[in-house]
């Protein structure tokens, strides 16, 4: 059946690019964790463009779906793959493909939390270095140090 083998044919195709993306979300996850944030622009990039890969196999699925008379969504596989109870090969990189983009969004979910949590670091450390909550201020807004005047420590006695 040429049909089932397009499908097949696809969703192999998103396996492998979701394994990669989910091989990037684990690396980025480390890198977060361990601080080694100046890699991290490259691994956005990398992303992105798995993203566009991902986002370009979805619509082909789409249009398959569509031609197969089916919604072109997770809907219209799922109802399709009842149809055809046979195609267990389908079905089972269906299931993987599922599993796989639930491990993405659970990997995406850490590490946005992960970044949230580094921001917030950051913000705390500058408002130090800038003298909020009433902390001595230790650089003024131009990034100078802050004039000592009234701060100065006197060594009169």
């Amino acid at each position: 059946m040429a049909s089932a083998a397009l499908f097949q044919q696809t969703v192999a195709a998103e396996i492998a690019v979701v394994q990669v993306f989910v091989a990037l979300l684990e690396q980025e996850q480390q890198m977060l964790i361990k601080g080694e944030v100046n890699e991290l622009l490259e691994l956005v990039g990398e992303k992105n463009a798995l993203a566009a890969q991902l986002a370009s196999l979805a619509a082909q699925r789409g249009t398959w779906l569509a031609a197969e008379g089916r919604a072109a969504d997770r809907s219209g596989v799922t109802a399709w793959l009842a149809d055809h109870p046979d195609e267990c090969d389908a079905s089972t990189a269906w299931a993987l493909l599922l599993s796989l983009a639930s491990q993405a969004r659970e990997l995406n979910r850490v590490n946005g939390g992960l970044i949230q949590l580094r921001m917030h670091h950051n913000a705390q450390a500058l408002e130090v270095l800038l003298g909020g909550n009433g902390a001595l201020a230790l650089y003024g807004p131009d990034g100078q140090n802050a004039a000592p005047s009234a701060r100065r420590i006197s060594d009169r006695a």
